[in-house]
């Protein structure tokens, strides 16, 4: 069965108008003939949105029982036994209520996907796993209600429904997106210029990263190698020489013109034995690259020019940066270089070779005779003998009178030498082999025969070929081992350098892999671990495409140790480079248990944190304490005396001190076991929805007299949140009574409640002194009292505790200034997600 295609429209932020736009296209598609089914939409009473239902064809949803009160939620099965061609799902990110078969709705579409039939859907940029927390950091509210991005990153089609900003508050002040009691609310807090800007910033990169994922994955599956500028990628040709900080910063610059696009940084190692690199400049470079916002890489090629431009299409790279000659003029005459070569092969890739205080400062000591004899060296070496052997016997044969026997040995001596020096030792022994032959023709007696008439002169012709494989011998040597010692330093110089970009990272496991399959241009690189040698194989890591899930699935495979081995997918791995990536490998495996070992101290730390909390809680609760038993404890003594008789009034009055004493230790000791558990994790909760609208009044009943006077304002349709009942009672509990006791005469707290985007904010305000945006936070520390200065004023934990048990419902506890003076305090919870309120604001 064909698996259906998933469309999925991307908001920055609840009220751009998602669900009309899915609507809109559902209606295009049914005037088209397509079978088109609403299978669920929440239009939040917004009049246009339910205006576009007209006309399609909906699937009653199924209603759900839970805790005594009646939910609905979309049929799955009611949709599959209809069998559309395509449905509209509203709000992927939805959490169904319990008791259905899946608890997120983006599983009920995966099923009707895989059921071959397309969906239509919705979800906004907050309720993506990977951006979760940076939208809770920049509004200050957290989402309950996730999607993971793989699952909107499969679709078929993402479109961004976009609006900016202005357009946006412009429909909220229309009242197009909430309620008029909620519009003001909304505008001050979630929907503020800033939030929905950064939101649509959110949304827009995100959106074009999943764009250049299709891109690269079109330009794979076409075999298309060519460079397409759908994206400024500068890629900037380090040496590491000292002009690389001159020439990372130029391609800073070209980056910054455009909006968006990226620096990368290259070194090119060779194993030729030309590795000049200084460790310190590449180091250096690369974190100056790095705090510019640019990424380091690092390949290996002997043909610089051609693994530079491999890289540069690799990534898609629109310009190249690369700095000019240091060579002399000769040198660039007789060898075009680098720069002019890239030039030439370049193609639709712009190249900038920039100039440098470095250009002319040739060394000497790095023009070293190369270690490796490759084959344009040896072509060389078979020119000068097969050249070299009849132009020197034509030169020797015109002075026949002027030279002896001697001299016309020492003559072919030096150009087999020259033969060896350029060629090693094949074109040396053809030169002394074709050069005994010639002076035996043509300059020993007898002359033009293959004879010798005099012992002398056949020791040295003998000679003068032993000399000459000698030699070549030698210089073969060399240059072997001139070229293993090369590959050696090109090897420490990538690890090195890797050792630097690991350290730096912050997952050294996956950048470790990441630099493998880079350095060695493999598809994928998978780290396989398994706790014994009978059971399967697990991924500890792996990166770039399709994991391997066992060393069979590879083109090579690395043992680290017994039950550890790195799995490399992409092509088989050359001999001369298994060295290296062992050497990665042992790295990958202490990178494994660094992490584990990390994630073991994680947990100690939290421990300790908990030992040192309950050291502070001894240290600091002992006139809390002692306070309230010594008035209960003096109230019940003077009640059980038989010297005083005392009134009934004074009875009464003597209980009611030891019933408040005992009540205030009560909440103390509540306290510190709740904050203690809070802190080890162990606190024990039960959320389910609760009324806000009956817990504030509760909470008011408890303060007592003091809380007499208090003000409150509760909307008639306020929704249900979801908390734990006795814990939101304590938490208003303890913000109401700072309240109150810091309120001066005659001007209570007031309690105001509202609900927007799916949260209630309950606002506890006061206008009592407030307390400095600098010291705003600090009195949420346990143990902490502004201006306290020792114990005597109590432990300090009601606010802390407070934040604390809010954050574990869900919420947050956050302090503002009071206008005119004064501090408000305001408690944000989730709405519980029932689809008949209007929690996600979604459109």
């Amino acid at each position: 069965m064909t698996r259906g295609q998933l469309r999925v429209y991307l908001g920055a932020a609840p009220g751009v108008g998602k669900t009309y736009k899915m609507l809109e296209e559902g209606r295009r598609r049914l005037e088209r003939g397509t079978d088109v089914v609403v299978g669920f939409v929440e239009t939040h009473g917004r009049p246009f949105t339910e205006a576009m239902l007209e006309g399609l064809e909906t699937v009653p949803r199924r209603n759900v029982q839970y805790r005594g009160s009646g939910f609905t939620e979309l049929d799955l099965d009611a949709i599959l036994a209809r069998r559309p061609e395509i449905a509209l799902v509203d709000e992927l990110a939805h959490t169904n209520v319990p008791g259905g078969e899946h608890a997120k709705r983006w599983q009920d579409v995966e099923v009707l996907l895989g059921a071959g039939i397309d969906v239509l859907t919705t979800v906004n940029v907050q309720h993506l796993e990977s951006l979760n927390d940076v939208v809770e950091s920049i509004t200050g509210v957290p989402q309950r209600e996730t999607v993971p991005d793989a699952v909107v990153r499969r679709a078929e089609q993402i479109e961004l429904v976009d609006m900016t900003p202005e357009a946006l508050r412009r429909r909220m002040a229309h009242g197009n997106i909430y309620k008029p009691e909620k519009i003001d609310a909304a505008l001050g807090n979630y929907f503020r210029v800033g939030n929905l800007t950064a939101l649509r910033e959110l949304a827009l990169l995100w959106l074009a990263d999943k764009v250049d994922e299709q891109l690269d994955r079109y330009r794979a599956d076409h075999a298309i190698d060519k460079t397409w500028e759908a994206r400024e990628r500068v890629v900037v040709a380090l040496t590491g020489g000292p002009e690389g900080d001159t020439l990372v910063r130029r391609a800073a610059r070209i980056a910054a013109r455009t909006k968006g696009a990226d620096v990368l940084a290259v070194h090119i190692v060779r194993g030729d034995g030309l590795v000049n690199a200084d460790p310190a400049n590449l180091t250096r470079q690369r974190l100056l690259v790095e705090s510019l916002g640019g990424t380091y890489h690092q390949v290996l090629g002997g043909d610089v020019p051609r693994a530079l431009l491999d890289f540069a299409r690799g990534v898609n790279a629109t310009q190249l940066v690369l700095g000019a000659s240091r060579r002399g003029r000769l040198a660039q005459i007789l060898s075009p270089g680098v720069g002019v070569t890239t030039t030439a092969e370049s193609g639709s890739i712009d190249v900038h070779l920039v100039t440098h205080d470095q250009v002319r400062r040739f060394s000497w000591r790095r023009a070293g005779t190369p270690g490796g004899l490759d084959l344009r060296r040896r072509l060389f070496g078979f020119a000068i003998a097969l050249i070299g052997l009849p132009a020197l016997t034509s030169a020797l044969d015109a002075l026949r009178g002027e030279m002896a026997l001697p001299s016309d040995i020492l003559a072919y001596l030096v150009l087999a030498v020259a033969a060896a020096l350029v060629g090693g030792l094949i074109p040396a022994l053809i030169c002394a082999v074709g050069g005994f032959l010639l002076l035996n023709w043509y300059f020993t007696p007898p002359l033009y025969q293959f004879s010798i008439a005099e012992r002398e002169n056949v020791f040295a012709l003998v000679a003068f070929v032993f000399v000459a494989v000698a030699v070549a011998s030698v210089v073969d040597r060399a240059a072997r081992r001139a070229r293993d010692a090369a590959i050696a330093s090109a090897e420490a110089q990538t690890l090195s350098t890797l050792a630097g970009s690991v350290l730096h990272g912050d997952n050294p496991l996956e950048a470790l892999l990441e630099r493998v399959r880079e350095s060695f241009g493999l598809t994928s690189v998978t780290l396989l671990e398994r706790d014994d040698p009978r059971e399967a194989w697990s991924i500890a890591a792996t990166v770039g495409g399709p994991p391997c899930t066992a060393p069979s699935e590879g083109e090579a495979e690395v043992p680290v140790e017994e039950n550890v081995s790195l799995v490399l997918r992409g092509h088989p791995l050359p001999a001369e480079a298994r060295r290296l990536v062992e050497a990665f490998a042992a790295h990958a495996a202490i990178a494994l248990r660094q992490r584990r070992l990390a994630a073991r101290a994680a947990e100690a730390g939290t421990l300790a944190e908990v030992d040192r909390l309950r050291t502070a809680l001894l240290s600091a609760v002992s006139h809390d304490l002692r306070t309230p038993l010594a008035s209960a404890k003096a109230a019940v003594g003077s009640l059980r005396s038989h010297d005083v008789a005392f009134s009934p009034a004074d009875t009464d009055e003597l209980l009611a001190t030891a019933e408040e004493s005992l009540d205030k230790l009560t909440r103390l000791v509540e306290n510190l076991l709740d904050m203690s558990r809070l802190q080890a994790g162990a606190l024990a909760m039960t959320l389910q929805p609760v009324s806000v609208a009956e817990a504030v009044p509760r909470a008011i009943d408890d303060l007592g007299p003091p809380a007499a006077g208090v003000r409150l304002s509760i909307p008639d349709d306020l929704p249900e949140v979801y908390a734990d009942p006795a814990l939101l009672e304590r938490v208003l509990v303890n913000v109401l009574a700072n309240a109150v006791r810091y309120s001066p005469p005659g001007n209570p707290p007031m309690i105001g409640i509202s609900e927007h985007a799916g949260l209630v904010d309950i606002r506890v305000i006061d206008h009592g002194p407030g307390i400095p945006a600098a010291d705003r936070e600090r009195v949420f520390q346990p143990f902490q009292r502004l201006g306290d200065r020792d114990n005597a004023t109590g432990v300090g934990l009601g606010l802390a505790l407070s934040r604390g048990l809010a954050e574990a419902m869900g919420g947050n506890l956050q302090p503002e200034h009071t206008p005119g003076g004064g501090l408000t305090m305001t408690l944000t919870l989730p709405v519980y997600p029932d689809v008949r309120h209007a929690g996600k604001a979604e459109l």
